[in-house]
């Protein structure tokens, strides 16, 4: 039986969101829910209806128009929402014009800025008239390597208040990788840091964007934002005001030379391209997949408000870099009238508990995270319930990655009682969520809450049927608004229809192994494609991981299925903690945990200790990777992993070559 840990107060559910939404639809409907999954048929079978609803309880600025919120299309991909309606995306990010804060910023180095929303709206509109003089025009690319800082957010909101697609990266990625993504996309703009702070080091960047923009051609303006504001950086010469045929400017001299004026938002279509967010690409050249303005803030406002239970004056966090989907999916909650607490650097610099101690300084109700990050704190044992003053914070969401047992128990017992930890899960493929948290609802231990309202969320088994409490592939059924609008450079949709729809051109394939609980909750095994199929059973790495990771000893874990004698067997890798060893005594405490703690089919045939596992920019496993390089085959866009060095230590191992 699943370990409840967390309940809501009879006060904490009637004074929330989903309450009072379910109270709206009902005086709506005259219908009556008497449980959210009640709410959730409704949502999913009425999409019309459901999605007009959220519009209004979530307070969009714009015209709804009044043709049908919904029109099924003969695909998933060609159903429609809100043809006829208009709306800015800015404007409803920038509605407040008060003096409370709207942008609280930290550094790792340091550095601490805030921007009330009135200044956040004059610095938008300073940096808007710099983009209105090089005439950007609706559809204009603008790509910006860029940290997650103040700045990134005023010009993103500028460009997209002009009806520009915004596209970001972080500064820490490599030329390859920023051309695998920007070269795709042809964009007039280019934004750059001149620099970054990452583990207490600067690494410049303007050599790299120099060479980069060699080989981006259609770049037509260039500019450069300094990490650390000094008024003297607008007076330095920078390497790339040289560059031939490309106008640039410094950030800087943009708010010296334009002063803040009222904004005139004009009201796109619906379905306006926003966002180009990229696929990992990890195995090909990353996909450019296109969000609507529309669709992604109705979806961010349903997430924030219904299930995140955000709301006006609320603080919200969240760790991430601007080459990550939650980065976009954070700064969205500025139209729920939230505060947006950004950081940029190591979450363990300059020191471990830094982010929870922003937490109990900045009063924090919403602090979000990768899954890695709170493994790593229950590994350093990082316990500051008495110690650091949370009481403000309601809510913790994490994402990324499965979140195992013990890092939810590890919340509860060392950080605080009373919170509700929403484990989520959705991607870049949707910029938003499948499957996340409901204030309402108990917290049960290793579990994702429920599905998000609107989306038709199921697992299949490999008859495609749908099937509860047994693995299987999540799938959502039903469209929703935040569905790319299409690929970038993607005739006939067939790449798209290549992504999610080989099986069904009606359901989304997402591509997680999964399973629904009895209390109607989800767990996520891992990616589908990472599956392991020893003797023809499919095992979700999260499984194995979860057992490993409990030992002190291991850090971190990685499997992978080596082909091996006509079948399949599993190998483990393990980082270590400093002054472990993995000697036979290890190894047989970590399978005898595996073989109880899982099954006997999934205990490794080889463990093996390495120094260092690859990971993606926002963190993430590539067991692929790994997979692919003990078959002596290449792996694809090394360039994208955050520590690409360490392959080398995966090549030619002695126990893994056959005899």
């Amino acid at each position: 039986m699943a370990k409840q840990l967390w309940t809501p107060s009879r006060e904490e559910v009637q004074a929330s969101h989903m309450t009072q939404f379910t109270a709206y639809v009902e005086q709506q409907t005259g219908l009556r829910f008497a449980a959210y999954d009640d709410l959730h048929v409704f949502s999913r079978t009425h999409l019309d209806q459901f999605w007009s609803l959220v519009w209004s309880y979530c307070d969009l600025k714009g015209n709804m128009a009044s043709e049908p919120a919904y029109e099924a299309g003969q695909t998933f991909i060609e159903a429609t929402f809100f043809e006829g309606a208009t709306l800015n995306y800015a404007q409803n990010l920038l509605r407040n014009r008060g003096k409370e804060d709207a942008v609280v910023f930290w550094s790792e180095s340091g550095v601490r800025t805030r921007l009330s929303h009135a200044e956040l709206y004059d610095s938008v509109s300073q940096v808007r008239q710099y983009f209105m003089e090089r005439q950007l025009q609706k559809g204009d690319r603008v790509a910006a390597m860029m940290p997650n800082t103040p700045e990134t957010l005023i010009i993103m909101l500028a460009v997209t208040s002009l009806g520009g697609i915004w596209a970001s990266c972080s500064p820490d990625f490599g030329e390859q990788g920023i051309l695998d993504r920007f070269g795709q996309i042809n964009p007039r703009f280019f934004i750059t840091c001149d620099e970054y702070i990452y583990r207490m080091k600067a690494h410049p960047c303007l050599e790299k964007v120099a060479n980069v923009l060699t080989q981006l051609s259609t770049v037509e303006h260039v500019l450069e934002v300094p990490y650390t504001p000094a008024t003297e950086n607008k007076n330095k010469c920078s390497p790339l005001s040289a560059l031939q045929d490309v106008e640039f400017m410094h950030y800087e001299k943009i708010l010296e030379d334009y002063a803040p004026q009222e904004i005139a938002f004009e009201a796109f279509p619906f379905n306006t391209p926003l966002f180009i967010l990229f696929s990992s690409g990890t195995t090909g050249v990353p996909k450019c997949m296109v969000h609507g303005a529309g669709g992604t803030l109705l979806q961010h406002m349903k997430e924030h408000q219904l299930h995140s239970n955000i709301k006006a004056g609320d603080r919200v966090f969240y760790f991430t870099t601007c080459g990550w989907m939650m980065w976009n999916w954070h700064v969205s909650a500025l139209a729920s009238g939230a505060t947006l607490l950004l950081y940029d650097g190591s979450p363990f610099h300059p020191k471990k508990d830094i982010l929870l101690t922003y937490a109990a300084e900045e009063k924090m109700t919403f602090f979000g995270t990768g899954s890695k990050y709170i493994d790593a704190l229950r590994k350093f044992r990082m316990d500051v319930k008495d110690r650091l003053d949370l009481s403000a914070l309601r809510t913790m969401a994490s994402t990324g990655g499965p979140l195992v047992e013990e890092s939810f128990e590890y919340i509860y017992t060392n950080l605080k009682e009373d919170i509700h930890l929403c484990s989520i899960s959705g991607g870049s493929d949707i910029i938003s969520c499948f499957v996340l948290g409901n204030p309402n609802s108990p917290v049960y231990s290793g579990q994702i809450q429920c599905k998000g309202l609107g989306m038709d969320v199921a697992v299949l088994n490999d008859h495609h049927q749908s099937i509860v409490h047994e693995k299987g592939e999540l799938v959502c059924r039903s469209p929703f608004p935040s569905k790319p609008l299409y690929f970038w450079n993607d005739a006939e949709n067939k790449k798209y229809k290549a992504a999610y729809f080989s099986h069904s051109d009606q359901t989304w394939m997402h591509g997680d192994f999964a399973m629904q609980t009895p209390e109607e909750g989800f767990v996520i095994f891992g990616r589908s494609d990472a599956v392991l199929n020893p003797g023809g059973v499919r095992i979700g790495t999260a499984e194995i991981y979860r057992q490993v990771e409990k030992h002190e000893e291991v850090l971190e874990s990685l499997a992978v299925g080596q082909d091996w004698k006509n079948d399949v067997r599993i190998v483990l890798f393990v980082k270590l903690a400093p002054g472990a060893t993995l000697d036979a005594d290890l190894n047989g405490q970590l399978k005898t945990s595996i073989r109880e703690g899982a099954s006997p089919r999934h205990v490794p045939a080889v463990i093996l200790s390495v120094e260092d596992l690859p990971k993606t920019k926002s963190g993430k496993l590539v067991e692929i990777a790994v997979r692919e390089i003990i078959h002596n085959r290449p792996v694809k866009n090394v360039h994208t992993l955050a520590n690409p060095d360490c392959l080398s230590y995966f090549e030619n191992i002695p126990a893994l070559q056959a005899s």
